[in-house]
């Protein structure tokens, strides 16, 4: 729980520009931008543009000005800088680098040379979660203190984080209330960094809020199960963790999910159709 008077709260905003925003990030965007008033906060915008092929500078500039017109402010952004600049994870890749060494030495890092096919092909239905295949630990040392081959090589391969077998990770969720995972049943051993040479999210968001001192994280609902992830990730490097808050997700006509390819219901078709900032924010479901 967020607690007044104790540390500045510091919440963040941030979209991935590979699309036009649509209302669920805006819905989400708007709860963050409310929790930072509602506690005299700041609030960061960061663009996580990792991944530079799919990411495009059009996409950035319009997700700025989709959440201006919604009336959404940050203090800290790559617009307006801040003391914890760069906000762009395309200029922080060295701080990702810097972090996955020490998750190497620290015997949480491993080379993995599988692929999601290799990987889909080895986890038949009883390993199964949901959607996602868990790592059935091919190339997994067996224990935290075995010396790999060479924790340096620069081949195109996985790194991957060696979770804690059989632990439960549970956590307080400020929209969700008490939530529990479960290693090896809900995922397993997860990418830190790609063989394409891209930090994973998981390692990416971790480092940011980090370094640029976030106290609570506000997101969608469907990023819960990463939250496990993550905290797994800052207690190997005995960082501090951060509240959580997840957002309910906004959903179409037949209930499913939004996506950025659905350009009806995105801000800016929504902006050109004439209608309101008020319209949209009247639809926004938020609870203290």
């Amino acid at each position: 729980m967020i607690e007044k008077n104790i540390k500045k709260y510091r919440g963040r905003i941030a979209p991935t520009p590979t699309g036009h925003l649509h209302l669920g990030h805006a819905q989400t965007f708007w709860i963050a931008a409310k929790r930072a008033d509602t506690f005299n906060g700041n609030l960061i915008y960061r663009s996580e543009d990792i991944d530079k092929q799919r990411c495009k500078d059009e996409y950035q500039k319009a997700a700025m000005e989709d959440l201006r017109w919604l009336g959404i402010k940050w203090d800290e952004g790559p617009d307006i800088n801040g003391p914890h600049n760069p906000y762009l994870q395309s200029e922080r890749t060295d701080r990702y680098r810097q972090v996955l060494e020490e998750l190497k030495l620290r015997g949480f890092a491993y080379p993995c040379s599988c692929s999601r096919k290799d990987v889909a092909e080895a986890s038949r239905a009883p390993h199964k979660s949901g959607s996602e295949h868990i790592y059935p630990g091919t190339c997994r040392p067996k224990n935290h203190q075995e010396q790999y081959i060479d924790l340096n090589r620069k081949d195109k391969i996985n790194w991957r984080f060696r979770i804690p077998d059989k632990t439960s990770i549970n956590f307080k969720d400020g929209h969700f209330g008490e939530q529990e995972f479960h290693t090896n049943i809900d995922f397993g051993d997860f990418i830190l960094w790609r063989h394409d040479d891209i930090p994973s999210y998981q390692l990416a968001v971790v480092v940011d809020d980090h370094d640029m001192q976030i106290t609570e994280v506000v997101r969608g609902a469907d990023l819960l199960k990463c939250t496990a992830r993550q905290i797994l990730l800052y207690k190997a490097m005995e960082w501090k963790i951060p509240d959580f808050y997840h957002c309910p997700l906004v959903t179409d006509s037949n209930g499913q999910r939004l996506a950025k390819r659905n350009k009806a219901l995105s801000i800016n078709y929504i902006r050109d159709s004439g209608k309101s900032p008020q319209s949209i924010i009247d639809n926004f479901k938020y609870i203290n």
